[in-house]
């Protein structure tokens, strides 16, 4: 039979012959390009780091997984106090109200202490005496100078609760921010409903427990605003501050407070006040003793009991209040300060005027330590 044409037997066997060899050829081709991709692999480990690009996904991974997406991610308070916003963006963020009244889970409402203080709080042992047992009733605040490192144990009440601070100056507009900075710090809490301004030289002249009942119990928050006709009043007011504050609205107050959180929010969300204060209040004008008052009674007079709720001796006379020492310290000194007190507690005459008071130096620690049990009740 003739052969197909192409069907020659010799090129067969030449045929079968190439093919293990062909075969061997493409597998070493095979190993070639394994071994070179290892090698790629390698270079990119050393070279760009593919572990922080691991490390960065289950950093991410672990994120989404603590991040709540529920209602607990808007009404826990922040767990750390430093943050990186500017004033402007805490303001706006503080400012931030719900408009349904009824909470949806259980609110607990808390007393925010606020402490503008130079630095150390020669005082924290009576007032972590003051504040044990309450615990989850009550928060705290410290602004003090950038540059103080509070060094509180971890076990104190005021470890961590430092918040990112500025250089105040007193009578200036650099205090008010001061005093705003600490209240809408505090309003990040949601819980927070009074909000009360104190200094490292305050003290608490009643239990806790009755402090808080005080404060929930009132219709008022508890600041001063009063018209005086003074040269320390009126005197201070300037003719520039119209249309927005006339002379018949110009109130002087303390500047230590107690506010509830409606006002709180009213504080820290101004704009419309502030460039007015900042601008024409100026010494001799004293800016914490009149912005607060002012604006609050504008804004809700019906709110306030129109008295601070802090009691200081300008008995001494002076640009300031007097100071206690420790040798000043006995129940008849604190005799003095309860005794023949008049004021109305919702509308009703009272002899309980003052939860608080201050100026006490340091060496007043050890004799408060000692008394608080009788006198005090803490």
């Amino acid at each position: 039979m003739p052969l197909e044409e192409g069907k020659d037997p010799a090129v067969r066997q030449n045929q079968a012959k190439n093919l293990p060899f062909r075969v061997f050829q493409l597998f070493g081709l095979f190993l070639a390009l394994c071994v070179a991709f290892s090698v790629v692999s390698i270079y990119t480990i050393r070279h760009f780091g593919i572990y922080s690009v691991v490390t960065t996904v289950n950093s991410s991974i672990v994120s989404c997984e603590e991040e709540s997406n529920g209602l607990e991610r808007w009404v826990k308070p922040p767990s750390n106090l430093l943050h990186n916003m500017s004033d402007k963006e805490l303001f706006w963020r503080a400012s931030l109200v719900p408009r349904i009244k009824m909470y949806p889970f259980k609110r607990v409402p808390k007393v925010a202490f606020m402490f503008l203080t130079k630095g150390p709080m020669p005082l924290a042992p009576l007032w972590e005496r003051f504040f044990k047992g309450y615990e989850g009733l009550y928060s705290i605040y410290i602004h003090s100078l950038p540059s103080f490192e509070g060094k509180f144990r971890s076990t104190s009440v005021f470890h961590g609760r430092q918040i990112p601070s500025q250089v105040t100056e007193w009578g200036k507009m650099s205090m008010c921010d001061a005093e705003r900075r600490l209240l809408a710090n505090a309003l990040l809490d949601i819980s927070n409903e009074w909000f009360i301004l104190l200094s490292e030289s305050c003290i608490p002249l009643y239990s806790f427990n009755f402090i808080y009942h005080y404060l929930k119990k009132s219709k008022y928050s508890f600041m001063g605003a009063f018209d005086d006709h003074g040269p320390f009043g009126r005197g201070r007011y300037n003719l520039n501050m119209a249309p927005e504050v006339i002379i018949t609205q110009w109130r002087k107050g303390s500047q230590w407070f107690e506010i509830n959180r409606k006002l709180a929010i009213n504080l820290v969300a101004d704009s419309t006040y502030y460039p007015k204060f900042e601008q024409f209040c100026k010494p001799a004008c004293y800016v914490d003793e009149h912005y607060f008052p002012t604006m609050l009674t504008i804004q809700a007079a019906d709110l306030l009991a129109n008295r601070s709720i802090t009691w200081v001796d300008w008995s001494r006379g002076g640009a300031h209040p007097a100071t206690f020492g420790g040798a000043d310290i006995s129940e008849g000194f604190f005799k003095r300060i309860f005794k023949g007190r008049n004021c109305t507690y919702n509308n009703r005459p009272s002899s309980v005027c003052y939860l608080f008071a201050r100026k006490f130096a340091p060496s007043t620690l050890e004799p408060l330590l000692r008394l608080a049990p009788k006198v005090l009740g803490f």
